[in-house]
């Protein structure tokens, strides 16, 4: 029996090597990050399942070409982003458009946003901005799910995406305005609300 607590390097060796087991706990690490990915990208879960699935297979294949001095995350979702953007061609458009629109000079949030987050609900306030999140354009969208919710530094996102690093920060700085925004509708509809 395999010691479980075997590290992701050696399950990427043994994996290489056709370890099919390996390859399974190496998915286990990974999957729901991949599932997640996918899903913000294409928006749909049956998508992103399907997916998903798909990634593991084209990993399975190509595990044995993995250099492992590249770190295994970023090979990883690197397959996932060309997988999602070949299913959606405009959004990799979408993308390379953010790096030729010019620098939006937008106001910092008022601290009337700190005062809505400290009346919400820690619950409903996720909850809001996942909706929030969902209803953003698809590149930000994508941005916001890789420096979030995978927790990716944003020299991380520009490598993988093939984008200028203030491309990324000038998409992430766009999609926290809008956030910011409907966040102010939201607390300006809550005072409005007759009695």
């Amino acid at each position: 029996m395999k010691d479980t607590c075997v590290d992701e390097r050696d399950l990427i060796r043994q994996a290489k090597n056709g370890d099919i087991e390996a390859f399974a706990g190496l998915l286990s690490l990974h999957e729901r990050f991949v599932y997640n990915l996918a899903l913000r990208t294409l928006g749909s879960p049956e998508e992103a399942a399907d997916a998903a699935q798909e990634v593991f297979i084209r990993v399975w294949k190509a595990l044995p070409e993995y250099r492992e001095e590249a770190q295994f995350r970023t090979w990883l979702y690197r397959i996932v982003l060309n997988l999602c953007l070949n299913r959606v061609p405009r959004l990799r458009r979408e993308l390379n458009d953010l790096t030729h629109e010019e620098f939006v000079d937008l106001p910092e949030p008022s601290s009337t946003f700190s005062d809505l987050a400290a009346s919400l609900e820690a619950s409903e306030l996720r909850q809001f901005l996942h909706h929030q999140i969902d209803q953003l354009p698809e590149q930000y969208r994508l941005l916001v799910s890789l420096r979030y919710q995978h927790d990716l530094p944003y020299e991380e996102i520009a490598a993988l995406l093939s984008l200028p690093l203030g491309t990324v920060k000038t998409g992430l700085f766009r999609a926290k305005a809008r956030l910011r925004e409907a966040l102010s509708v939201d607390e300006e509809q809550i005072h409005v609300q007759p009695a």
